[in-house]
């Protein structure tokens, strides 16, 4: 008897590993060679990959080489400074090739007819990638919004555009006054240095875009906002150091260092949201982003763990959106006027003419084409995201590509928005003028013009970011002349965002 239950225990155990080696070998070695082979008989080829690491390797190095360098070849082109591997791969394999992190199967996409039909896609079939939801959603919140498709749509009602628009609108003394704040810093600088100072511009323009998130995001808890605002950048920077290894099966559970200072801080956010979120509950209503949130989550079905989880989820993309995209957007922006004199002083001319030394208020914005251009080129040639990424959950069509369920979809913003067979030979060249004509005249193809995403998904807080950018740059060069100071670096360097390696140094003066 005994020996008969001692046999059974070994069959099962031995079944269960079986199983479980068969499971793990299914999806380490066959699903990724049954996945190439698909794409390889459609004429898709790409550098060859190596088991469980994929083309980790080679992207390492050739990121590790252009972090030594001192700073790009040619200024304005960070797909070949942050993104050599893709332009080498591109050269050899063509716009459409096959890449690997661990193993994850990406095809890289870079044909614009494909890149129209896949930024314009509805289905859900197609969304954000799974290994975003297990890796990156505890910053960019893609949790339930990408496992459920009806939770994604009920999150693209209730922070629809147009209803966002009008929570914008009323925000515009809210955005002036955190300018004006800025403003005043600034002035006392330049006192202190003796009419010139030296300002490092990057940590100002984080403050004003968090001040505004703040009180537009969380009201009267201001103060609390400020606080989970900052752990979200320290989770942003936890995040970008692993970020490679996210297709590697397994480590995102291993408690390395880095993975032990993620799941802390998503801990600690996630507690200072929801502690937010109770006093709230129990204090008055307040018109803010916030409460937009609380009533969406409230006519939803879900769950309480899937309303905390979506609240948690839409704060967190109300931080990167109306944030660090924003502040960044803002650095880089004030860069490019720094660094063409003539440009400056031609918006300077417009603010001044268009609010004739007022606060600029909607109808002044929306005059203010020169600045517009400006910000549009800024957008162009440092778009806050650098791709565009996307799952199939189901075999897709995208023109002449067949995309297979599992496989991954990426295209390149930073390549399409610096293409010299779309922009010109001028492609690299800070030139405004270009968008005199508005973004559809501006080169052959406008739909591959994304700073903010395209399409179906584009980016709920571009309009609110869009604003931030007109009043800040308006105010700031109504009252100030500035230069690139001899102390400045210029070293694009990619931490989720595209950020300044070093930051940006200014000269500003008071006029």
């Amino acid at each position: 008897m005994e020996i008969g239950i001692g046999k059974a225990f070994l069959t099962i155990a031995f079944l269960t590993l079986f199983a479980l080696f068969s499971r793990l070998y299914n999806a380490l070695v066959l699903k990724p060679k049954r996945l190439r082979a698909i794409l390889k008989d459609q004429g898709i080829a790409g550098p060859p990959s190596n088991f469980l690491l994929g083309n980790i390797k080679e992207i390492r190095k050739a990121q590790s080489d252009a972090a030594a360098a001192s700073e790009p070849a040619e200024p304005h082109d960070l797909a070949s400074f942050l993104f050599p591997f893709f332009q080498e791969w591109r050269n050899k394999f063509g716009n459409v090739f096959v890449f690997a992190l661990g193993n994850i199967q990406i095809l890289y996409v870079n044909e614009p007819d494909a890149v129209r039909e896949i930024t314009t896609c509805t289905s859900l079939d197609l969304g954000k990638p799974s290994y975003q939801h297990k890796e990156r959603g505890p910053l960019l919140g893609q949790g339930i919004l990408t496992s459920n498709g009806a939770v994604w749509a009920h999150q693209r009602k209730i922070l629809a555009p147009e209803l966002y628009m009008d929570k914008v609108k009323g925000m515009l003394n809210l955005i002036t006054e955190s300018t004006t704040t800025l403003v005043d810093s600034w002035k006392s600088r330049i006192e202190e240095e003796g009419g010139v100072a030296n300002i490092k511009i990057d940590e100002y323009m984080r403050s004003f875009s968090g001040d505004v998130i703040s009180r537009a995001c969380f009201g009267s808890n201001f103060a609390k906002g400020q606080e989970i605002f900052f752990k979200l950048r320290e989770l942003q920077e936890a995040m970008a150091k692993k970020c490679l290894a996210t297709g590697i099966p397994g480590v995102r559970h291993l408690p390395t260092k880095n993975n032990r200072e993620a799941w802390a801080l998503e801990k600690e956010v996630r507690n200072l949201i929801l502690e937010v979120v109770k006093e709230r509950m129990e204090a008055a209503y307040e018109k803010d982003l916030l409460q937009m949130v609380l009533e969406g989550a409230k006519n939803s079905d879900l769950s309480q763990e899937a309303t905390d989880r979506f609240i948690v989820d839409n704060c967190k993309n109300i931080y990167l959106a109306g944030y660090e995209t924003t502040a960044v957007s803002a650095t880089w922006c004030l860069m490019l006027l720094a660094m063409n004199p003539d440009w400056q002083e031609r918006v300077r001319s417009e603010v001044a003419e268009i609010c004739g030394g007022r606060n600029p208020d909607s109808v002044m914005l929306r005059k203010m084409k020169q600045l517009q251009m400006v910000i549009n080129e800024s957008l162009r040639l440092y778009p806050p995201v650098s791709v565009v990424s996307r799952e199939a959950f189901k075999d897709m069509n995208f023109g002449n590509i067949f995309v297979p369920k599992g496989v991954n979809v990426w295209t390149m913003v930073l390549t399409h928005h610096t293409d010299p067979e779309i922009w010109g030979p001028d492609a690299y060249k800070f030139k405004p003028d270009r968008f005199s004509n508005g973004i559809t005249g501006a080169c052959k193809l406008p739909h591959l013009y994304m700073p903010f995403g395209v399409g179906p998904r584009v980016c709920l807080g571009q309009n609110l970011a869009m604003v931030e950018l007109k009043i800040l740059i308006a105010l700031i060069i109504s009252k100030f002349s500035f230069s690139l100071s001899p102390n400045y670096v210029h070293k694009p360097a990619l931490r989720l965002v595209i950020e300044p390696e070093h930051g940006v140094d200014l000269l500003v003066e008071e006029l």
